[in-house]
């Protein structure tokens, strides 16, 4: 490394400037920043405007003694052996005439006079002074606040620009948003606003610590202030989901057997839970135990509604409830609010029916599959009704189980079951070919027809929406054929690794 030769004596005037340290002192005590911090932004402010006057092309540096405060500008220039650079490099040779200690590398100080500044000077450093100034209290804010996402703060409403607040949170600033305020929410300057940390946007133009009091977890995090059982971690929030400023649910587990979850939350005479709805301007909070059972969680988050019946689709994540038609109403809400929120605390998408159009669809149901099992397996009313009493919803069904099944079947034995299959197997078989023929007649390619990854519905699906080559198959991506023939058919993973083996002549070398 380049050592450093400096004579302070003897290259910088000095400049008294006692006041700058005091100056400081009062910026750094009103930003909340260390006092070196005010004064490096003095020096580059000076620094810029002493560039200004002796010229940009010039290694120009400034600074303020931390003890006195005086100011010294000097120019640098570095010891090389040829000089490319003339207003910033000087030869060894020259550099020698002057101090024979001087080697390559080193860096030679000159003195320049000091400088007045004038209005335009004095306008440009105080720009370069605000500015340094405020980042580093934008770099203080931020380090302070970057580990604190998701924690509940109290501020005060410092202005309000266009329905936004910006809320004093001590150390620094916050936006609440219109958008994260709950509706009808006013406040006023010099309210106290509680409100909860969701980010730190250190590029913000304004404020750079987002808040809300809309969010979810706005309310678990009042909960746990609320409950010592849940700050103890005996009771655990499992979910919330919210219609801010009108009605929130929110599920909860006891770890302690002895412990009533929901009655710890709501409190003596609702003591606990009234504190947070008059903090949510009247938002009623439903409190309902959490299960492991997802037919169980779905019951008890559709509250107050009873349910009769719960019949669950765990592919596609769907859910379909009965209830009485006196329950309709309440089951589903108030502009469909009930059924909404349940759906979002217990991430199944839930569809509500009544006992009577139950009925019907099971009978419309039931009705189809008896004239598919007639149709395609040839057989009387009788046995195709039989059949579909006992639970087999396609030919896929019967083709595919286990034969002695059917002895267990009143009316049925093995061999009658073999049969069944027997006649299940050809009609899928023959439902194949027609469905690969109806394929080419649309133009689809030999290579397609007869990629053995992809069965002929799944196929016929795809031809219809275009997919006329094993290269345009190959082109589509997993969630793109799923969207194309539908969950029913073929898992992601399943449509991803046919994708895979699609491709594969794409890499052949050959």
């Amino acid at each position: 490394m380049a050592s450093r030769k400096i004579k302070p004596t003897e290259a910088f005037a000095a400049q008294p400037r006692h006041e700058l340290l005091q100056v400081a002192d009062i910026v750094a005590r009103e930003k909340n920043i260390e006092r070196d911090e005010v004064l490096f932004a003095m020096e580059q402010a000076i620094q810029k405007a002493a560039k200004a006057k002796y010229g940009l092309e010039n290694d120009v540096r400034a600074e303020i003694d931390r003890v006195s405060g005086e100011v010294s500008i000097a120019r640098y220039m570095t010891v090389v052996e040829v000089v490319e650079d003339p207003e910033q490099q000087i030869s060894l040779v020259d550099a020698l005439v002057q101090d024979a200690t001087y080697e390559l590398g080193d860096e030679i100080a000159e003195s320049l006079p000091p400088i007045e500044f004038g209005r335009v000077a004095a306008q440009s450093a105080r720009q370069v002074i605000f500015q340094k100034v405020r980042d580093a209290e934008r770099s203080h804010v931020y380090e302070e606040y970057k580990d604190r996402v998701g924690e509940i703060v109290s501020g005060l409403v410092k202005r309000v620009e266009f329905g936004n607040v910006v809320l004093d949170l001590g150390r620094g600033e916050g936006m609440l948003r219109r958008e994260e305020m709950i509706p009808r929410e006013n406040f006023r300057v010099g309210d106290r606003v509680r409100v909860l940390i969701t980010e730190i946007r250190p590029d913000a133009r304004g404020p750079m610590i987002a808040t809300s009091r809309t969010h979810p977890h706005f309310m678990a995090r009042l909960f746990e202030q609320e409950v010592p059982e849940i700050y103890d971690g005996i009771i655990e929030i499992k979910g919330v989901s919210r219609d801010p400023g009108t009605r929130a649910k929110m599920a909860v587990l006891s770890h302690d057997s002895s412990l009533d979850a929901v009655g710890s939350c709501v409190g003596m005479r609702g003591s606990r839970v009234q504190s947070i709805v008059n903090e949510f301007q009247g938002e009623k909070v439903d409190i309902v135990p959490w299960s492991e059972n997802p037919a169980t969680y779905v019951v008890n988050a559709l509250a107050p509604a009873e349910v009769i019946r719960v019949v669950l689709d765990e592919d596609s994540s769907k859910v379909q409830v009965v209830v009485a038609e006196t329950q309709l109403s309440l089951a589903i809400g108030r502009r469909g609010q009930n059924v909404r929120l349940a759906s979002q605390l217990t991430g199944w998408s839930i569809d509500i029916v009544t006992e009577s159009e139950d009925a019907n669809r099971r009978a419309e149901e039931f009705a189809s599959r008896a004239h598919l099992f007639m149709a395609a397996l040839d057989v009387d009313e009788i046995l195709a009704q039989l059949l579909a009493t006992e639970g087999f919803a396609s030919v896929e069904d019967i083709a595919y189980s286990d034969a002695t099944e059917f002895g267990n079947i009143e009316g049925l034995d093995e061999e009658i079951g073999f049969e069944l299959q027997r006649r299940s197997l050809d009609y899928l078989a023959k439902r194949d070919l027609e469905l690969r023929d109806k394929c080419r007649a649309m133009g689809a390619s030999d290579e397609l027809v007869s990629f053995a990854d992809l069965e002929a519905a799944v196929l016929f699906k795809l031809c219809e929406s275009g997919i006329r080559t094993l290269d345009d198959f190959a082109d589509l991506a997993g969630d793109e054929v799923l969207e194309i023939i539908g969950n029913d058919f073929m898992s992601l993973d399943a449509a991803n690794e046919a994708i895979m083996k699609a491709r594969s002549g794409w890499f052949d070398e050959s």
